[in-house]
């Protein structure tokens, strides 16, 4: 297992670990916005900037760089407090009203931001463009119902030409691992809302208490786990008192 040193401090982690995951062992806490540990590494928010003093000299983001043996890593650097400060800037700029962004910017010492954007594009907006959304959605839940979309100040994120994406299951996920609530998601009656994505989701009731909790594309998942095949097709509540009544029914 590769040791390093982190501030001053000795740190073993296994091989692989990825330099966040090191620097937070060793007591540090630094920002992050795009990174999540269901994920694979990105690198988007470059919030997470380190200094890396040997065997070479190198500013990196450290939620994408694998530990090796002998790094020396400096948190406190000039070039990388520079770096992660800048980083805020740009995000503050983009988000004024975030108070998630506004809370990291102040741990970082950073108050305001030399950049400015035109007052439409900055209006009420929460996303700073980490990507865990897109991620989550491709990667994890297999749907690829949302992308970037645009270049430079007007990227974002949406689903193909702003319409109701027939690919979204309404699961969820995107808004579940959005640090900065931007992406809302409301379920009114029989549908789910997802407003950032102009998609509503049919719910089906649960037969039990008559609750709509679950959308009907994710009727699938049944058939990945038949052991507990009944079990989806109830709410959580009357799900957990099923389990409750079956396990205490086996004793």
């Amino acid at each position: 297992m590769p040791t390093l040193t982190v501030n001053g401090t000795s740190v073993t982690v296994p091989q692989g670990t990825l330099l966040l995951k090191a620097v937070e062992k060793a007591g540090i806490d630094l920002p992050t916005l795009c990174h999540h540990d269901a994920l694979a590494p990105y690198g988007a928010c470059r919030l997470c900037m380190v200094m890396i003093t040997a065997p070479r000299r190198a500013l990196v983001a450290s939620c994408t760089y694998p530990v090796e043996e002998g790094l020396i890593v400096e948190t406190d650097a000039p070039e990388a407090v520079q770096a992660r400060r800048l980083a805020l800037e740009v995000l503050m700029s983009r988000c004024p009203d975030s108070d998630v962004i506004r809370k990291l910017a102040e741990r970082e010492g950073v108050a305001t931001s030399r950049f400015s954007m035109p007052p439409a594009e900055k209006k009420d907006e929460l996303c700073g463009l980490c990507g865990l959304c897109v991620r989550v959605c491709r990667d994890l839940i297999g749907a690829a119902a949302i992308g970037f979309i645009g270049r430079g100040s007007e990227r974002r994120v949406g689903a193909p030409f702003d319409l109701h994406s027939d690919a979204c299951i309404g699961c969820g996920a995107c808004a579940e691992v959005c640090p900065t609530g931007a992406i809302r998601m409301e379920d009114r009656g029989n549908h789910r809302i997802l407003h950032a994505w102009n998609t509503r989701i049919i719910l089906s009731p649960c037969p039990e208490c008559g609750r709509f909790f679950t959308p009907e594309p994710t009727r699938f998942l049944k058939g990945m786990f038949p052991e507990i095949d009944g079990l989806w097709d109830v709410c959580p509540e009357c799900r957990q008192q099923k389990t409750s009544r079956q396990w205490l029914s086996g004793r």
